[in-house]
């Protein structure tokens, strides 16, 4: 009997154990090929380059292992997060793009989560190939927040300095999709 409860136990704590993950993906998932505009609300010292800009977020592609949302700052379409199923853990990587499509010299930055985290936050701790790529960014953490029906919140931190940048998205009213970015045809 004893064997039998720790085997239940085990079976119910492994899969309790990615429901966040699971919970927090579907919710993206359901707002795939809608577009949402945001609002800059925190930025660090000195970088005007969003202030002022239309900012919109548009989940353009959702399979089962990966979510991509173009982020579009004005009229430049070089951003797009990608997100990647890794097991119960997600990859966050920054694709940017010329307006050519081919890929930045500063691309596809980003990190894994360490845990589960929750059905309403992820939190992105940046890998080793950002911080070969953006030395600076060795302890950025990047988080993407969902209050569903609500907010999206895309925020980056770069732990012990004031480097802290976040966006909030109008989840309750959708806005017409933007242009496809640049090099999505790479995607397809």
């Amino acid at each position: 009997m004893r064997i039998l409860v720790c085997v239940f136990s085990m079976l119910v704590f492994s899969s309790a154990s990615a429901e966040p993950v699971e919970a927090f993906w579907a919710e993206l998932q359901a707002l795939c090929g809608r577009a949402f505009e945001g609002e800059l609300v925190a930025a660090p010292p000195g970088e005007e380059g969003f202030s002022g800009q239309r900012l919109v977020m548009h989940v353009r592609e959702c399979n089962e292992a990966v979510i991509r949302i173009p982020f579009v700052v004005g009229e430049d379409r070089s951003r797009t997060w990608v997100l990647t199923r890794r097991g119960e853990r997600i990859e966050l990587k920054h694709d940017h793009r010329h307006e050519d499509g081919s890929p930045d010299a500063v691309t596809m930055y980003g990190g894994t989560t360490t845990n589960t985290g929750t059905s309403e936050a992820q939190y992105f701790p940046a890998d080793q190939h950002t911080r070969e790529l953006i030395e600076p960014a060795f302890s950025n953490v990047w988080t993407m927040r969902i209050e569903p029906g609500e907010t999206f919140t895309y925020g980056l931190w770069r732990l012990g300095t004031p480097r802290v940048f976040r966006i909030d998205f109008d989840l309750g009213e959708a806005v017409a999709p933007p242009a496809a970015p640049w090099g999505w045809e790479a995607n397809e």
